[in-house]
């Protein structure tokens, strides 16, 4: 594809070069025109000379018409040839400039590297592969908004257990893209491993975030499950674990390796292994326990489609303000009702286990969850989960940040 463009880029310099070389010149009938317009002007001149007697003048006249043809015979050989001669010294050095300055500022480096990349397979050697992340860690230099390089980086740097420069690397695309759960979850999977494979403030609130934006963000629920059982905190493990357990294929090999370490957190708990009573009912019927929720809004209000509407239940008895469960919906209308269940849970827990819940409804603008970025609101408190249908209903109101 490269070899390609450079071709076509060479052709169109030689095709535009036949213009310069080879300037459009007068035509005949043209410098015909020109000879009789002067011609025409002297036999004028003449005749006004010779009424008036002024024979002296008369010749002066045409020792000038003469002297015109003469010079512009001599003058017209002798330009082309300059400029035939600065059109082919320029034109290579205008070439090779235009080349030069594309590969510094376009995207020729980064075709090569993309090809490069494409050919990567098992049959490359190490050394291939450190030259190509060698080229890639340059790249990136030149071009730090690149996400696409960064996330590569990030990877290769957690599978070569540089976790360091993995932090760093996911920290730098965080300023970007702060919403962004994949990279939150990756983010928090290399402060894990940075810090010894201890779960620090910092790589849970990343997981937490990330779960708040995709519920069934996998790196996240695999990491605090991994880094909740090393801590000993079995039962927490458990509910990360099951809830990944329920996205994996029945009998897949991703759904045994779950099953394994659940098992293994069971009997760390006493319990026996196998699945629990409560993955049972799930799976029999994940929505037997939840809440229904109706939102409206105001009379005459009308939520725009780029908005983003999170629907979430937290514990009415704990201090903490982060969310049981959490639908996140895009572009509705109001008004809407959906139903919050232990498909939507997060951060370990299950609302089915839970008593009393609060429920609260955010809108917001740019996508972020929380009340200060929350165009409208909307809570009910108190609220029991249960296998009801009855909906509660929560209106929206304006937040301070409208």
């Amino acid at each position: 594809m490269l070899t390609t463009f450079i071709l076509a880029c060479a052709g169109l310099v030689v095709f535009s070069g036949v213009f310069f070389l080879f300037p459009r010149r007068r035509s005949g009938s043209t410098e015909a025109e020109l000879d009789a317009a002067n011609l025409a002007w002297y036999r004028q001149r003449k005749q006004e000379l010779e009424s008036q007697g002024e024979s002296v003048l008369l010749e002066d006249a045409r020792l000038r018409l003469l002297e015109d043809e003469h010079r512009h015979d001599e003058e017209r050989p002798a330009l082309a040839a300059t400029t035939a001669f600065s059109v082919w010294f320029l034109l290579p050095l205008v070439g090779l400039g235009a080349g030069l300055l594309y590969y510094e500022l376009g995207a020729a480096a980064d075709v090569e590297l993309a090809q490069r990349l494409q050919g990567i397979g098992a049959s490359s050697s190490p050394s291939e592969m450190r030259q190509l992340i060698t080229d890639v860690e340059q790249r990136s230099i030149k071009r730090p908004n690149n996400l696409h390089y960064l996330s590569l980086l990030g990877r290769y740097y957690i599978g070569q257990q540089e976790y360091d420069r993995a932090r760093e690397n996911y920290r730098q695309m965080l300023r970007e893209v702060p919403e962004d759960a994949q990279i939150l979850a990756y983010s928090a999977q290399a402060e894990f491993f940075a810090a010894g494979r201890t779960l620090t403030d910092e790589a849970r609130l990343r997981a937490e975030q990330a779960l708040a934006v995709d519920p069934q963000q996998r790196t996240a629920l695999g990491m605090l499950g991994m880094a909740l059982y090393e801590q000993g905190d079995y039962a927490a493990a458990i509910g990360y674990w099951e809830r990944l357990l329920a996205m994996e294929t029945p009998g897949s090999e991703n759904a045994n390796m779950i099953r394994s370490v659940l098992d293994a957190a069971r009997l760390a708990l006493g319990e026996e292994a196998g699945e629990s009573a409560a993955e049972r009912d799930r799976q029999a019927d994940p929505a037997a326990t939840g809440i229904t929720v109706r939102v409206t809004a105001p009379e005459g209000v009308t939520i725009a489609p780029s908005d983003t509407v999170f629907i979430l239940a937290r514990s009415a008895s704990s201090g903490s303000r982060m969310p049981i469960a959490v639908q996140r919906l895009q572009g509705i209308t109001l008004p809407l009702t959906v139903r919050l269940d232990d498909r939507h849970s997060m951060a370990g827990q299950k609302l089915s286990r839970t008593g009393e819940v609060i429920v609260a409804v955010q809108v917001s603008a740019d996508g972020r969850p929380g009340e200060s970025s929350a165009r409208w609101l909307g809570e009910v408190v108190g609220v029991t989960p249960s296998a009801e249908g009855e909906p509660i209903e929560v209106l929206l109101r304006p937040s301070d940040v409208q």
